[in-house]
């Protein structure tokens, strides 16, 4: 497949063609491009592995979104919005999500000890 050229005024600029690419291409080809981009990126990576477990607890369990949702006490889109990894939940929603999926959400912080080892310090609800 050819690469367009663009012209600018200032420089001429190849660029892929994004149809065809998958979602991970586009967002990695997104990030190269725009600092704005990766920083957004990286703020959200724990709301995407947070989306991860949360679509693998749904699956195993058998239930739609929407089926979740009524067990939660709240809309389909809201948990569409969560499994999205793009958007942040509050811990009164994650701990409901939980409570539904019959397991127990555990929050915590991470320091650094004098030698260097990481120290957790955990609570679950």
């Amino acid at each position: 497949m050819a690469v367009p050229i663009i012209e600018t005024r200032a420089k001429r600029v190849r660029r892929e063609n994004p149809i065809g690419s998958t979602a991970e291409e586009a967002a990695a080809r997104r990030a190269k491009q725009s600092p704005e981009y990766r920083a957004q990126q990286e703020a959200l990576a724990g709301c995407r592995e947070i989306a991860w477990l949360l679509i693998k607890f749904r699956m195993d369990r058998g239930l739609s979104q929407q089926q979740l949702a009524d067990l939660v006490g709240t809309s389909n889109s809201q948990i569409s919005r969560i499994e999205s990894g793009r958007h942040r939940a509050n811990l009164d929603t994650l701990t409901r999500v939980a409570h539904a999926l019959e397991l127990r959400l555990v929050v915590g912080f991470e320091s650094t000890s004098p030698g260097g080892k990481p120290k957790r310090d955990l609570v679950a609800f």
